[in-house]
């Protein structure tokens, strides 16, 4: 059974305890539908070594092959979508490369395995990419990257558009949980009530999936 706890410093120091498996599973399943909805956004804002946002790409990614498997285009655009739609934060730097890695490997291996040599180093290096943007080496309490001097931390939603397009749009965190207005207004309604909707920090033009990182990287300030 692997260890829940890396070292007593980490524990003391950090509160790092990881959680198990069968807890995770037990938990995820509470929200079944939506770990299956290849859009569906999570963040987890103490991501650890990214025990939940693994399974939840694994159960996403077991959807997209069921349903585009037999076609490697859509295959490549669906898991970029579902991998993008996975968000964390963690405070600790190894823990933040090591759940990119995991990941990572979670895509890598499910797309080996149904492509072999078909398989396009483009769409590795977009996954990666977008890996970089989503999961962040930061303080989900102060809202800030861990970095000196600390930054805001800033989240890109990544959204198809145009079959093979993928549009980008750059948020504050801080933004998205505590501005005024989310304290009045949802941000989700069922009722057709007026919700809030937050302005992002940067709006990027559409690009082909595939070019997402080469694209991108041009793009930074």
């Amino acid at each position: 059974m692997k260890s829940q706890v890396k070292s007593k410093k980490r524990v003391t120091d950090y509160g790092e305890v990881l959680t198990p498996k069968h807890i995770v599973d037990a938990m995820l399943d509470l929200v079944k539908q939506e770990t299956e909805r290849i859009d569906s956004r999570f963040l987890e804002p103490a991501c650890g070594t990214g025990n939940f946002l693994t399974e939840i790409l694994e159960r996403k990614l077991r959807v997209v092959e069921q349903r585009y498997g037999k076609s490697q285009v859509e295959y490549e655009r669906y898991a970029i979508l579902a991998v993008s739609s996975l968000y964390g934060i963690d405070i600790l730097a190894d823990n933040v490369e090591e759940c990119r890695h995991r990941l990572f490997e979670v895509f890598d291996v499910a797309y080996t395995r149904l492509f072999g040599e078909k398989t396009k180093t483009q769409c590795r290096e977009a996954i990666r990419f977008i890996l970089r943007r989503n999961i962040i080496h930061g303080d989900a309490l102060s809202l800030q990257t861990v970095t000196d001097p600390p930054q805001p931390i800033i989240f890109s939603e990544w959204s198809l558009v145009n079959g093979s397009l993928l549009k980008r749009r750059d948020f504050a965190f801080h933004e998205l949980v505590s501005h005024s207005a989310m304290r009045e207004l949802p941000l989700f309604s069922d009722q057709g009530e007026e919700v809030f909707i937050p302005e992002p920090v940067k709006d990027y033009p559409p690009v082909h999936v595939l070019e997402v990182a080469h694209a991108y990287d041009e793009l930074q300030p």
